[in-house]
């Protein structure tokens, strides 16, 4: 097969729905959604600020197997408000961990994957939604010790706020070239700080600096895949074969101390970084 015929080949990922992500990465046949949109489990608050709600508030949870083992999934759709955690899909997410947690509490494996696709809190909930993002994180700080939590971004959206510090915490990561991966967005640097201190607009440099080659490249994701579907789900299964690490990148306190310690915040770019964390990721 030549390099166009492989291109042809391709099964787009970024291109998928939160759900159809979640029932591509599960064993075929084995898709089952937990409080999907007939449930009608739908945000209490984006109704009174004239928001038009979804069903299952743009968070899918679906149990299944993969890779023949238990799995529950947790997909974010970025079609719907961004991606954005509110109270509702926050905590879908979190239940969600934390029924994996019982699951090995009670002596059984499950194997715990999120897909993130979010700018982060939803504004019309911030509160709320900055609550529910803080109890996603401890379910994964909790789960890790038994499993690995596998997260996954992909794009177009990327993963921001604090779901950018709960992606941190997996136990590895998974991350297309066209995904961005920061604690703030571009747009709202540029807001807040003007465009002469970054231009939301400079799209190369804002790729150089934030998306998934350049997170790779200084060791803040484990995996690179291409946009396709079939390279993120062998890269899922080769984290969890891979196991629990020995030490997670949250727990390398001084090793970060380290590397922060030699970065000169007058003259950084991206290249530099890429020097500076060579040979000790």
């Amino acid at each position: 097969m030549n390099a166009h015929d492989s291109f042809i080949a391709r099964h787009s990922f970024i291109e998928l729905t939160a759900r159809e992500r979640a029932r591509a990465l599960l064993d075929s046949g084995t898709f089952r959604e937990l409080l999907g949109p007939f449930d009608r489990l739908e945000s209490p608050w984006l109704g009174m600020q004239n928001v038009v709600c979804q069903s299952d508030d743009g968070a899918v949870i679906a149990r299944g197997t993969l890779g023949g083992e238990p799995a529950v999934i947790a997909a974010i759709e970025p079609a719907f408000q961004g991606g954005s955690i509110g109270e509702v899909s926050g905590a879908k997410i979190a239940a969600s961990l934390e029924f994996a947690l019982r699951e090995f509490e009670a002596g059984r494996t499950i194997r715990p994957v999120i897909l993130f696709e979010t700018g982060g809190v939803r504004l019309q909930e911030a509160n709320l939604g900055l609550a529910v993002i803080a109890e996603i994180q401890a379910a994964i700080v909790a789960l890790r010790r038994y499993v690995p939590v596998v997260g996954v971004i992909g794009g177009m959206v990327g993963c921001f706020g604090g779901m950018s510090l709960a992606a941190a915490l997996c136990s590895y990561l998974v991350m297309t070239r066209q995904a961005r991966l920061g604690m703030n967005g571009p747009e709202v640097i540029e807001q807040e700080a003007g465009v002469e201190e970054l231009d939301s607009r400079d799209r190369k440099l804002i790729w150089s600096m934030i998306g998934g080659e350049e997170r790779a490249a200084v060791g803040l994701v484990d995996t690179l895949v291409e946009d396709d579907t079939e390279q993120v789900l062998n890269a899922v299964l080769d984290a969890f074969k891979s196991g629990v690490p020995a030490s997670h990148r949250t727990e390398q306190i001084d090793k970060q101390l380290a590397r922060l310690s030699r970065v000169d915040p007058a003259a950084i770019d991206p290249a530099v970084l890429r020097t500076l964390w060579q040979g000790d990721a």
